[in-house]
């Protein structure tokens, strides 16, 4: 991974992590709110409906040893260790998340069975074959190399092992290519955010083909997702929320000020939300 982006989402990471967890909880990613959207719910069951909705959907029903790609302060490893009692190692490029997330399960009773590292997602510190499920759960935007980060989840997933891959995504290009107010929109994100690039949930695919991972399933939730960032805009207004971001540097701020960049990409179906899905 490049030095430069690679300091850059550990820098931002290790800054908004705690406002974050402040203001919204664990779980570092988007809710559910229903196939169409429309639901209303407490924000944070929504994001742990996500979860169950992406297990429910891709069929998982057990695990024996579970990788979590970008695991954040550990909310996704954590709630899936305990409903899959299974083992759970987490990887992050913030020394602050993974030290938050080995506090979060020293906390809850887990410190036995799960691991927070700091390693690079693009060249895992693990051997062959050693999970049973990888999960990465809205981190695929953030790796300079598509391909290389799915061949790394593919290397270390079990033979008969599954992998998940939720990521943000642009809208398919295959009839239509990007126009440049959209690239321009996009050039937005990347640099309020970190992101080196997204592609579309077909390019996924594709690379998911090439390195013949098997039963290859693919979904667009983008609507059912849609409404988590009006609702991050509206917590951002808080008392509590503007104090933490006032002390938490330029680059949370800057991320806070443009949440909207997203809310308006997902209603003009520039930003997708894709799931994608094999077994090795």
């Amino acid at each position: 991974m490049s030095a430069t982006i690679y300091q850059q989402i550990q820098q931002f990471y290790d800054a908004s992590s705690s406002l974050w967890e402040e203001t919204w909880g664990e779980h570092m990613h988007h809710g559910f709110y229903g196939v169409d959207g429309k639901e209303e719910k407490d924000r944070k069951q929504a994001q742990i409906d996500l979860i169950e909705e992406i297990l429910s959907w891709s069929g998982v029903e057990q695990a024996e040893n579970i990788l979590d790609v970008g695991c954040g302060i550990g909310g996704s490893s954590l709630y899936l260790a305990a409903k899959l009692c299974a083992k759970a190692t987490g990887i992050t490029l913030s020394p602050v998340q993974a030290k938050r997330a080995n506090q979060r399960a020293r906390e809850l009773g887990f410190a036995a069975r799960t691991n927070f590292q700091v390693a690079d997602a693009q060249e895992m510190p693990f051997a062959d074959n050693s999970y049973d499920l990888v999960w990465s759960l809205e981190s695929g935007e953030h790796m300079p190399d598509k391909t290389k980060f799915i061949q790394e989840c593919y290397r270390v997933l079990k033979p008969g092992g599954k992998l998940i891959v939720v990521t943000w995504c642009h809208r398919p290009t295959d009839r239509l290519p990007l126009t440049a107010q959209e690239e321009k929109h996009l050039a937005e994100i990347y640099r309020v955010y970190h992101l080196p690039y997204v592609i579309s949930l077909p390019e996924y695919e594709a690379i998911a083909r090439n390195i013949s991972l098997n039963n290859i399933r693919t979904a667009d939730w983008s609507q059912a997702v849609a409404p988590f960032w009006d609702l991050v805009i509206q917590s951002a207004f808080n008392p509590k929320a503007i104090f933490g971001l006032l002390t938490s540097g330029w680059d949370t701020i800057q991320a806070a000020l443009s949440l909207g960049l997203m809310s308006e990409g997902y209603k003009s179906g520039l930003i997708r939300f894709g799931l994608l899905y094999g077994t090795k």
